[in-house]
């Protein structure tokens, strides 16, 4: 077998399955230690419907992510990179989902908090929805520049949505990341692996915290098998072609269904809040 395909392309692959493999078993343990330690109801067992769900929602909500490192891939390009870059991701993607998960078991059965970090996850959704009905301002014709229909209808709902984020810029800020495509530089092996922690970490918390209202509805361990099992499919196709990978992650139609799902589970989100805070009182 050749070394630099051996090297370049299974070793890798076959770490990520193997991370992602580690990640699940922790997962299974967090919640287990969880459900002892608080008294929670977390359930354990593995529904397909709930994988696919994370599945599907990590791919839609992996736009920033797979751009930032789909050229962090391109300019860290050695097998030791792909490595760091693997690895780090998994594990960054994984701290946020854990952290989450334990945050919202902590304090679901507290009212106002709860109601606050579903109130702040719904914010966060807003702005996923803007972010990607960005790019859904694809322009067809021949010779002449002619939007299509799903630009039309992004930018009708844009219209109503970038005002809103706007009054709440002061907040969000605060809350989402600002990643700058003109910090991808090449990294030594310790410092790339730093920042492949890092980058998931932030937008794991921020998407996941996104999904808090569906816990009511999915079961939370297949949920986040399912973000995992995306990662980890994201990753591998991005080392095979970040170009293709980025503009299928990017496609605009996508991106129009997507941004009005979020729009809708922001809402669901709003309207929790108001059930919880009447609930309460």
């Amino acid at each position: 077998m050749n070394t630099s395909v051996l090297k370049n392309q299974i070793l890798p692959i076959a770490l990520t399955f193997a991370v992602c493999g580690v990640l699940i078993g922790f997962l299974w343990l967090e919640i287990t230690l969880v459900n002892q330690a608080l008294g929670t109801n977390i359930s354990l067992s593995l529904r397909a419907v709930d994988v696919i769900v994370g599945l599907t929602i990590y791919l839609k909500t992996s736009i920033d992510f797979a751009i930032y490192i789909g050229n962090l891939m391109k300019t860290n390009n050695s097998w030791k990179s792909r490595i760091a870059i693997e690895v780090g991701t998994a594990l960054g993607n994984a701290m946020g989902t854990f952290v989450i998960i334990l945050l919202w078991a902590l304090f679901k059965n507290i009212h106002w908090l709860s109601a606050l970090m579903i109130l702040v996850a719904a914010l966060v959704l807003f702005k996923l929805a803007e972010d990607g009905l960005e790019h859904a301002h694809e322009e067809t014709g021949n010779g002449q520049t002619r939007k299509a229909w799903y630009a039309h209808a992004a930018i009708a709902i844009e219209k109503i949505l970038k005002p809103i984020n706007k009054f709440l810029s002061p907040v969000l800020s605060r809350i989402m990341p600002s990643m700058s495509m003109k910090n991808v530089k090449e990294q030594p092996f310790f410092p790339l692996l730093m920042t492949a922690i890092l980058i998931p970490f932030i937008l794991g918390l921020d998407d996941f915290a996104g999904y808090l209202p569906l816990f009511d509805i999915v079961n939370i361990f297949g949920f986040a098998i399912g973000v995992f099992l995306g990662h980890m499919v994201l990753n591998i196709l991005l080392y095979v072609s970040p170009q293709h990978t980025i503009k299928a992650v990017k496609n605009p139609i996508i991106s129009l269904f997507g941004g009005v799902a979020f729009i809708g589970l922001g809402l669901w989100g709003l309207v929790e809040v108001v059930k919880i805070l009447m609930g309460a009182g």
